[in-house]
């Protein structure tokens, strides 16, 4: 997801930085859908600072492994950031606050991760920006492959797969 979107960073005049920790237990899910869900958090993040001039335009892709035993990924930028009030609004189907905004991708993104058996949470940062966070549980091999959202199992394939070093 880097990659692909490196020209629009490179546009915005974003700088990314990564903070991905080694060693974290694998996760399961549709390696599709999971991308999908960093591709609007990185976008997302790279809008919010599009008015930002008095600042870096920094977003760090990070990580780590949460207290809950849970991997966590997380977006934070140095954006516009949000009133702590509203964070849940955030992921109401279209509520938006972006004027070309549809208002459905934060929404999406819950539905994917939460059918992932995870949760996605945002929060505004202490300083400038905010940070959208989200967690999935860890793949054992002695489980079974976590479900599709239509509730069927399935083995890992090719768009379903563990990912090392958390996320990918």
């Amino acid at each position: 997801m880097v990659a692909l979107l490196s020209g629009d960073l490179q546009r915005n005049k974003v700088l990314l930085q990564t903070q991905l920790a080694d060693g974290l237990p694998l996760v399961g899910g549709d390696r599709v859908q999971l991308q999908q869900v960093i591709m609007n958090l990185l976008r997302n993040a790279s809008d919010a600072m599009v008015t930002v001039d008095d600042r870096p335009r920094l977003v760090v892709l990070g990580t780590r492994l949460g207290e809950d035993g849970k991997v966590h990924l997380f977006v934070r930028d140095t954006g516009i950031g949000f009133d702590a009030q509203g964070a849940e609004r955030l992921f109401e189907a279209f509520y938006t606050t972006k004027a070309e905004g549809m208002g459905i991708g934060l929404s999406v993104s819950r539905s994917i991760v939460e059918s992932h058996g995870g949760r996605l949470w945002a929060e505004a940062n202490v300083g400038p920006g905010s940070t959208f966070s989200f967690s999935i549980h860890e793949y054992l091999r002695a489980e079974s492959p976590p479900a599709h959202p239509s509730g069927a199992i399935s083995a890992p394939t090719s768009s379903r797969a563990s990912i090392q070093r958390g996320f990918s």
